[in-house]
């Protein structure tokens, strides 16, 4: 029976891979910047996003990380936790989650074939089918409270049809300008979007280029709205084998060892706007308070309780082997300061692209002195090894290309000496190979 539900959700995964144009495999012909298939969905389904409370959230960084930092909270707080994320790595079923525990295989069998008839009616994307698959799901499974990531941009993304008791905007930072605008500003109003009339906003980072389009938007919507790093400050206090310490300074919350079980100095930004979500949903949520303890004890426990994976994640010592998918400018950038920051002699870096990027401007931000494995991953839309290695020469970067990803590692690994490090990264994809 298991073997045969193995192969029911295969069979099932497989007929929407080829039948929905997927973003994260084939690029742009997958993007549809209109909202009316996901409406037409939630009607036939009777409106399943409207029997959950939920958080929404965009930014161009951070959204995944910020929604497990919330989520984990909350859990530790007793509340049942949706989360809506994307993409996934290893398994399509880690896109929808309760408490960290993946939708069933049959859930996600069962509800595709169920309403076949109205999928092939409506013909919508593969995104728009497992928006409406997680918003059925936790409407079903009555869950507290759902987080909700935005998949591209916010005002047109297909999420966008939930009324949320809070809005949060982690970033603004050049990424799919091809769909949302070739300047911060452009892609600001793009993410403020999910703005709604009356209801809170968080920001997690105050920008000059966007700070105003936020508060217009908000003024204009009467939304309430905070910017996190003006209240909360947070700063690295010690790093841990499997924890971050840190300092937390500000009007609501005072930590003076906040343990968080996510590496990479990065998160600080995401602390911060996690922390003021959760002060901000205090005030609005129709739920007990979530105390200075469930805050200690969600984020000591928060890869156990969400099953958060590929961000800075390691996966060796002597080398150390890290991977993170952080792949846009401000991404690299995060990660880039983080490997300043770490010990080690020489480092090996593996990489694969999209090809859908302007890959120069990362690739000359990264640092010419390592040794580098140039890979593609295996989706339609990865950039060739050969292509990436010749466009990498031009920016001073060497390295030898690899069939795949597993034999860039392997290699790396061969090369390394045990006091060498080894990073995986570039694209989401190239990651969700290693983890």
């Amino acid at each position: 029976m298991k073997q045969s539900l193995h192969h029911q959700y295969q069979a099932t995964l497989n007929h929407l891979y080829k039948q929905l144009p997927m973003f994260q495999r084939v690029g742009s012909a997958a993007f549809k910047k209109d909202l009316t298939n996901i409406i037409a969905l939630c009607e036939e389904l009777g409106e399943p996003q409207e029997k959950f409370p939920s958080i929404h959230i965009a930014g161009t960084n951070g959204k995944g990380s910020t929604t497990h930092l919330l989520g984990a909270m909350l859990q530790a707080s007793g509340l049942k936790v949706g989360f809506y994320t994307s993409p996934h790595y290893k398994d399509f079923r880690e896109r929808i989650k309760i408490n960290g525990k993946l939708i069933g295989k049959r859930q996600v069998v069962n509800f595709v074939a169920k309403h076949k008839a109205i999928l092939e009616k409506i013909k919508p994307s593969f995104f728009e089918i497992t928006v409406v698959l997680a918003f059925d799901y936790f409407a079903q499974q009555k869950v507290d409270i759902a987080i909700i990531e935005t998949g591209l941009g916010g005002r047109l993304d297909s999420t966008n049809i939930i009324t949320p008791l809070l809005s949060v905007i982690t970033n603004i930072s050049f990424d799919h300008q091809q769909f949302l605008g070739d300047t911060l500003p452009l892609i600001a109003g793009e993410k403020a979007g999910i703005i709604k009339p009356n209801i809170p906003v968080v920001i997690g980072e105050t920008q000059k280029a966007t700070k105003v389009i936020f508060e217009n938007t908000a003024k204009a919507k009467k939304a309430p709205i905070v910017f996190a790093d003006k209240n909360i400050s947070v700063v690295e206090r010690a790093v841990k084998a499997h924890h971050t310490q840190y300092y937390v300074k500000g009007r609501v919350y005072n930590f003076n060892n906040l343990s968080v079980n996510l590496m990479g100095n990065y998160q600080q930004k995401n602390i911060c706007t996690a922390l003021q979500a959760i002060a901000v949903f205090n005030e609005v949520a129709d739920f007990p308070k979530v105390t200075e303890t469930a805050i200690q004890t969600g984020l000591k426990a928060l890869k156990k309780r969400t099953y958060f994976l590929g961000r800075w994640q390691k996966l060796g010592d002597q080398p150390t082997i890290i991977c993170d998918s952080g792949h846009n400018q401000a991404g690299v950038k995060l990660i880039l300061q983080q490997l300043e920051k770490m010990d080690y002699e020489r480092l090996h870096f593996v990489i694969g692209m999209v090809n859908d990027k302007d890959i120069g401007k990362i690739l000359k931000m990264l640092p010419k002195d390592a040794r580098y494995y140039f890979v593609k991953a295996n989706i339609p839309r990865g950039l060739a090894a050969n292509k990436l290695q010749e466009t990498a020469k031009a920016y001073g970067l060497k390295g030898r290309k690899y069939s795949s990803v597993k034999n860039g590692l392997r290699a790396a690994k061969r090369a390394a000496t045990e006091s060498d490090m080894i990073f995986i990264g570039g694209s989401t994809f190239v990651v969700a190979e290693v983890v």
